[in-house]
Formats: C-alpha cells, sequence, structure tokens
C-alpha cells in the first residue's frame, strides 16, 4: 500500500523548496559521517533486541523515502529491489510484513555494499525529483520529504545508541571516537543545585507555530499547572552514587512495584554501562571507558530508576506540561550532536537560571505517554507512526549529547518503555513548590 495518505504537521511553504532540498542533502551526508568510524563488521552488529544494526538503520532511512515520496511521487521511479521492503520496513503494517525486529542481524545479505548502492540509486532519484523537468515537487511530496528529513534525525541518534550498547558488550571495549585529554579537578565538581520557582495556572501546551512537529504534539491545549519547583540542573553521577551507597537499589520501599520486580531480575545495581574496577565505578561511553565524573549528569538510567532515586531525594519527576512550561523562554541549543562531545558534561555557567534542558540527556517525566486532548491520528500509515504507541511508555522531554541539529522543540514528545535505558536519558527533581 502506498503511503500517500501522511500528512505530517508541517507548513511546508514556510521552507522553501530551496532550503529543503539542502537540508535533505546534509540529512542524508550525516547519516554516512555518522557510519563512518565502524567497519563492515561493527554496521551489522545488533546488541540486543532494541537495537538495530548500523547498516539497518542506513537502509531503513532510505527505504522510508523510496516508500512514501517517490512510489507515490514520482511516476518515472523504478524500485530499486522488491525485497528490500521486507528487509527494511520497521513496524509498518499497512506496508506488509517484515523481517522480524530482533533478527535484523541476521541481515548479512545485502551486504554493506548493495546497501550504499540502495542509498545512491534513492539520494539520486530525490535529486532528479528536485532538479529534473517532471516540474516542481507537489506540496504533498515536499512535506513527505520534510517528514524522512526528521525521520533520519531520529535515526541518526539510534545509530549512535545502538553503537554504544554494541561497543559497551564488546570485551575490548572499544571507543567510537577516542576521549580527550582528562580535565581539571574543577570538572569533576559539581555545582550547587538550586530550586527554580514557577506559577501555576491555565496554561496552553502543545505545538505552535509553523515549523515542523509530529502529530503527537498535536493539539495544543489548556493544561491546569499547580505551582511547582524545577532544580536547576541534572541529577549528577555524585548524587546517584549517594544514592547507590545509601542502598538505593536494595531498598524495595523507594521502588514501584514493577521497578522493584525489574531491579530483581535483572540484578541492577547501578546505572546501565556502569562497572565497578580497580580504583572506582567506570563508565562506558562513545569515548571509550572512562572513570565515573561525578559532575556529569548520570545517564543510561530508567524511569524506574529515576522515579526511586526522586523518592530517595524526597522530590518527584515533573510532569512534561511543567517541563514544557519551565522551558518556554529557554534557547534551543546545548549539548547535542554538533557540540561534538559525544557524552553529557557538567552544568556550566553562572546565574540562577535553568541549565541544561537542552541536550546532554532526555529527561524522564512523570507523564504516561498519551494522547493530547482531541488528538487523532492522522490516516493512512502514518497513524502507527506515534499514535500506536501510546500505552504503557512515558514521555521524555529536552534532548540529548547525540541528538543532531535541527531537531530539537520544547513540545517534542519523546517515549520510551519504563524498563528501557539503553538511551541517553537521565532526570531532573520537582517539588511542589514548596520550601527547600
Amino acid at each position: 500500500m502506498p503511503l500517500d495518505d501522511l500528512t505530517p504537521s508541517v507548513n511546508a511553504a514556510a521552507n522553501t523548496e530551496k532550503s529543503l532540498h539542502a537540508r535533505l542533502a546534509r540529512t542524508r551526508r550525516l547519516s554516512l559521517e555518522i557510519a563512518g568510524p565502524l567497519s563492515e563488521e561493527e554496521q551489522i552488529v545488533q546488541a540486543m533486541e532494541d537495537a538495530s544494526p548500523t547498516k539497518w538503520h542506513l537502509a531503513h532511512t532510505t527505504w522510508f523515502f523510496e516508500e512514501i515520496v517517490l512510489k507515490a511521487h514520482d511516476p518515472q521511479y523504478r524500485i530499486f529491489d522488491e525485497r528490500f521492503s521486507y528487509c527494511f520496513n520497521s513496524y509498518y503494517e499497512t506496508v506488509g510484513p517484515r523481517q522480524p525486529r530482533p533478527k535484523r542481524s541476521l541481515l548479512t545479505r545485502p551486504s554493506n555494499a548493495e546497501v550504499m548502492a540502495y542509498r545512491t540509486y534513492v539520494d539520486d532519484a530525490l535529486e532528479r525529483f528536485f532538479t529534473g523537468d517532471g516540474g516542481e515537487p507537489s506540496l504533498k511530496a515536499l512535506e513527505l520529504i520534510e517528514l524522512g528529513i526528521n525521520h533520519e534525525q531520529q535515526h541518526q541518534e539510534l545509530m549512535l545508541t545502538d553503537c554504544l550498547a554494541a561497543f559497551a558488550g564488546n570485551p575490548l571495549r572499544p571507543a567510537y571516537r577516542e576521549a580527550d585529554a582528562a580535565g581539571s579537578d574543577d570538572a569533576r565538581k559539581a555545582k550547587p543545585l538550586n530550586w527554580i520557582r514557577f506559577e501555576g495556572g491555565i496554561r496552553q501546551v502543545g505545538h505552535e507555530g509553523d515549523g515542523f512537529s509530529y502529530d503527537n504534539e498535536h493539539p495544543r491545549h489548556d493544561q491546569l499547572i499547580r505551582d511547582f519547583r524545577l532544580a536547576d540542573r541534572l541529577v549528577t553521577n555524585g548524587e546517584w552514587l549517594q544514592f547507590m551507597a545509601d542502598k538505593g537499589y536494595d531498598t524495595s520501599t523507594l521502588w514501584l512495584s514493577d521497578g522493584w520486580a525489574t531491579v530483581q531480575n535483572e540484578g541492577w545495581n547501578a546505572p546501565l554501562y556502569w562497572e565497578k574496577r580497580e580504583g572506582g565505578w567506570h563508565q562506558m561511553g562513545l569515548r571509550g571507558l572512562l572513570p565515573v565524573n561525578p559532575a556529569h549528569p548520570v545517564c543510561h538510567v530508567s524511569y524506574y530508576e529515576a522515579e526511586a532515586f526522586a523518592r530517595w531525594a524526597g522530590k518527584r519527576l515533573p510532569t512534561e506540561f511543567e517541563w514544557e512550561i519551565a522551558a518556554a523562554d529557554q534557547p534551543l541549543h546545548g549539548n547535542t550532536f554538533n557540540s561534538d562531545a559525544l557524552m553529557p558534561q557538567p552544568a556550566s555557567g553562572g546565574g540562577s537560571g535553568l541549565k541544561q534542558m537542552i541536550g546532554d540527556v532526555w529527561e524522564w517525566t512523570a507523564s504516561a505517554y498519551l494522547p493530547h486532548p482531541g488528538y487523532r491520528p492522522p490516516a493512512g500509515a502514518v497513524g502507527e507512526y506515534n499514535g500506536k504507541f501510546m500505552c504503557n511508555q512515558f514521555v521524555l522531554k529536552g534532548a540529548s549529547c547525540v541528538t543532531p541539529p535541527g531537531h530539537i522543540r520544547r513540545s517534542y514528545r519523546n517515549f520510551f518503555y519504563p524498563h528501557q535505558r539503553w538511551q541517553f536519558t537521565g532526570l531532573r527533581l520537582a517539588d511542589d513548590g514548596g520550601a527547600a
């Protein structure tokens, strides 16, 4: 079934055809640059069921453009290989059957070379679509290309998180990129935590404006908010070490029932990728295995862990709407992929305002991933993009140290299951506005 019914929430007229063309080329090029440091062997590894091989990400994002743009809107387009739809469809039931997600690493064929040829073939077709003699692309096609760009940006972040999962399971503990020289002792000291108060009221939340947004960010609506406070920075490794030293992972009263069962079943006693070695705790990251820096934001913790820590601290997690309101005047930049740190960094800068709202780690909220009031899934296969996952997951806000530029919004709703922690996920504390 063609995906011609896809109608993302985007005003394509706000982005000229020329700028969209340029952003498409940059996005496609960045995916190859992210994969560049990896060998062919490393690009086929699948560390766990939640992750996917790099080669699969490169092929799937290409299939997305082939399926939703070229097949439906370019009469001259000829499919590269009919078999690839089965190999590289992700979860679109309306499109057809697919390789089971846990078995994507079995796709040793097609080869890396064939996947690269596939990307080149589709990129060439997209280039002709913009510059050929068939006339200007329709508004619908431009909207779908915008969706494809944002879809590929999501997979660029996944390429890096999935690469880390694979490298963390390798006994050689390889680095995606070598670590910089160690910083000063001051870089290991977290800034004191302060609290920022926000007044409640009936406030509007959800996406507004003409720029791109996903359907799950709509409709914009009124939300009743009570007075609240947010911590001015993220929870740090040093504070997490205090939680661990106070037997946080061994105290059942701190945990939700499902969280406690998960801790027991999985044997959790620290964040994911932490290892106890001579000299103390170390953490595996994209820059290799390094000593845990107490000033860095804690990372790779599940919702269950974040909620237990907040309870241990006598606080709570913010709701997604509290976070969105607090971020209303915050700049949309921070330690993201283009900063090249590839790991969370300590809070920097003086002043009394909020810090680290964008970048470093995706922040768990207390909000279940549910539809905004009045939400209706779009018609066609795009309804599978977000709507069908609105069950048993929690919303995360902000961005991470590997979120690509141009993929950040205050209304952005990331979502994961409460046990998942392979993403760059952390937390910020909140309370109801009482005395510190």
